[in-house]
């Protein structure tokens, strides 16, 4: 098997619901991240790494945002004239918002797969930041004989997620033998990433059984199923970057994360870079009086005053005397000032006063919504 025998599809809204505000008026995939990228970009990447060369991105709603960042495809080699990138928004006459769960979505879109010759289909949420060769995924499904194959992590599970599943007995071979969604733990468990390959007609097998009988969990319906049934694996990981956007906090958790040299190496590596829309900007201004220490700056910002541990995207503006610690400010935003910001997510286009106190904590990130003025 190899990446051009695959068909991918990324769910872009689900799991929205976790980052609130953030996900107000755009989808869970094109949520900003990491200073110039957005989460859509980290299965959009990894797939094309791994020579995948057919994309849909399956979403529901709020997808303007979405559509403007992915366009053709071309920052990820997708704009093609065989296969490429294709957006699959719902359909019908009554409603923009079709899909109610995974099934829907995936039979809703059985005419893509009908129309595509992939054998495989791998599919992903945008959730997931990782950096993970799916071709190592490819190889140990054919070795194993796999009818499904699971990416799993290893670490506590993720609180925000409906219908995790989590696997609590795993061959040493790693087939998967049972499953349980969403067990009242803290400790560290083998969960589903909810990036799972098997053959198309096998999908389409189990999705329209399961649409027939007006099944809406895929995870209970279809995978938890299978395994009764199918020889499903477990792939692990663990040993890649891998973290689940499963709240405010989390996100907040991830994006700090990435400030530390070894983890920001590991999740942009050489040999699987993350492609993404630039915006062409000026190089990043500094005033005479600025300090930076610690932080990620996209280009196109200008700084007068101090910023620590902060992620700063394109356009920001630190005016003097202002003073911005553990935070991340998305594109144009604003500090007047002499104005103080601490552990604050601050979305686009947001403006904070001179001599304005703003602090949230490193465990309680405060969260300004698109547009905020304070």
């Amino acid at each position: 098997m190899n990446g051009k025998n695959v068909l991918g599809m990324i769910f872009a809204n689900i799991h929205e619901e976790a980052l609130g505000g953030l996900t107000e008026m755009r989808t869970m995939g094109s949520v900003p991240f990491c200073s110039r990228y957005r989460l859509i970009d980290f299965p959009l990447s990894n797939m094309v790494e791994s020579s995948i060369t057919k994309i849909g991105v399956v979403t529901n709603s709020n997808f303007n945002s979405l559509m403007d960042h992915v366009g053709t495809g071309k920052p990820w080699d997708l704009s093609r004239k065989k296969d490429g990138l294709y957006l699959l928004p719902p359909f019908s006459i009554n409603s923009v918002t079709m899909w109610g769960n995974r099934i829907d979505a995936i039979y809703g879109n059985m005419g893509f797969l009908d129309h595509s010759t992939q054998e495989y289909v791998l599919m992903s949420d945008c959730n997931n930041i990782m950096s993970l060769d799916f071709s190592d995924v490819f190889k140990a499904h054919e070795d194993n004989d796999a009818d499904i194959t699971i990416v799993v992590a290893k670490a506590k599970k993720p609180q925000n997620i409906t219908s995790l599943l989590v696997f609590n007995n795993i061959d040493a071979d790693g087939r998967i033998q049972d499953a349980v969604i969403d067990p009242d733990t803290d400790d560290e468990v083998y969960y589903s990433t909810n990036i799972v390959l098997m053959k198309k007609y096998l999908l389409q097998t189990l999705v329209s059984k399961a649409h027939s009988k007006n099944e809406v969990s895929f995870q209970r319906n279809v995978i938890m199923e299978a395994i009764k049934t199918k020889k499903v694996y477990a792939f692990d990981a663990t040993d890649s970057f891998i973290g689940t956007v499963d709240s405010l906090q989390s996100y907040y958790d991830l994006s700090m994360s990435l400030l530390d040299k070894g983890n920001k190496k590991k999740l942009f590596a050489k040999e699987r870079p993350i492609y993404t829309k630039e915006r062409d900007d000026m190089p990043t201004l500094f005033g005479k009086d600025a300090k930076v220490s610690n932080s990620l700056i996209a280009d196109g910002c200008e700084i007068k005053g101090r910023v620590e541990n902060c992620i700063l995207f394109k356009g920001v503006k630190i005016e003097e005397g202002a003073v911005v610690t553990d935070s991340i400010l998305m594109q144009d935003t604003v500090v007047g000032q002499n104005a103080k910001v601490n552990c604050i997510i601050a979305d686009k286009n947001c403006s904070i006063k001179s001599e304005v106190e703003l602090s949230g904590a490193p465990n309680y990130p405060v969260s300004l919504s698109k547009g905020t003025r304070i």
